[in-house]
This record gives C-alpha cells, sequence and structure tokens, in this order.
C-alpha cells in the first residue's frame, strides 16, 4: 500500500503553524539546532497537541512519518 506523500508545508499547517516558505525558514531558524538527546516532539516549542501529533506519526509510522522525520532533522542541522 502507498503512504500519501505530504509536502513540508503540509505539515506546518497540520501543526497550526504559518506554512509559507519564509515562516518556514524563520521558524528553523528560531528553533534549530535541537539538542541531539531531545526527542522531537519533546521540545519545549511545541504546544501538548503538536507534541501529540508528531509523536504519534512516528510511532504509529502514520503517512506524516516521512516529512515529520525530515522536520526532525532540519531542526537538528544549524
Amino acid at each position: 500500500m502507498e503512504h500519501p506523500v505530504h509536502p513540508f508545508s503540509e505539515l506546518f499547517e497540520q501543526l497550526g503553524l504559518d506554512s509559507d516558505d519564509a515562516s518556514i525558514k524563520a521558524f528553523l531558524e528560531r528553533h534549530a539546532p535541537l539538542p541531539p538527546a531531545t526527542a522531537l516532539h519533546e521540545a519545549p516549542f511545541w504546544n501538548p497537541a503538536q507534541a501529540e501529533f508528531l509523536e504519534a506519526a512516528l510511532e504509529e509510522d502514520a503517512d506524516w512519518a516521512e516529512v515529520v522525520d525530515h522536520l526532525d532533522a532540519s531542526l537538528r542541522k544549524r
């Protein structure tokens, strides 16, 4: 079964964040780098609903997992 592919901007929409390119870039610049020992969903800048969504997406290997992994990797770069 094929998994839907979600664009990075759609993940930001799902999280209730501004999803235009400039806003995504600003978010990543503001919050990166995420410490290696901090799980993505445990980062202090998420609200409880956002954290729950991110954790579930990875735990359930949901169709969002690939783009959530991309967000995680993007937040670990500097």
